[in-house]
């Protein structure tokens, strides 16, 4: 894969570990929105706790983009949707610890009024390998 970061002092600094843009070619991998379910029983995992969730999101993302012969460095884009906006920093904190500052993916992040299965945190992403 053929990866760039874009940063422009033309528009904002990333407020999190995310980049402006991400110029990316090869195969594009798209994962679905993984929510804090346990692949094995199906249970959602983290109860009322958005770290636990959002750990287990993150795990998940991560076993879907290993099936596909990817890695998180290879993401160049994620959506974070979140329960309540409140909520950012613990999820900032969790997502942080999966891409380096300096070359992680572009992302979005938006509050929504009801996730699947009433979650706190959904996360979606794109990979190019």
């Amino acid at each position: 894969m053929s990866r760039s970061v874009i940063q422009t002092q033309a528009a904002p600094a990333p407020v999190g570990p995310y980049n402006q843009a991400i110029v990316a070619s090869g195969q594009m991998v798209f994962v679905a929105g993984q929510i804090a379910l346990d692949a094995a029983t199906g249970a959602l995992v983290g109860g009322s706790d958005v770290t636990a969730q959002t750990e287990k999101v993150m795990a998940n993302l991560q076993a879907i983009l290993a099936a596909a012969g990817a890695t998180f460095g290879d993401v160049v884009r994620t959506t974070v949707f979140l329960k309540d906006m409140n909520d950012f920093a613990a999820v900032n904190a969790v997502y942080g610890q999966y891409f380096d500052e300096a070359t992680a993916p572009a992302r979005a992040c938006v509050e929504v009024a009801r996730l699947p299965k009433d979650v706190l945190v959904e996360i979606d992403c794109i990979a190019v390998i």
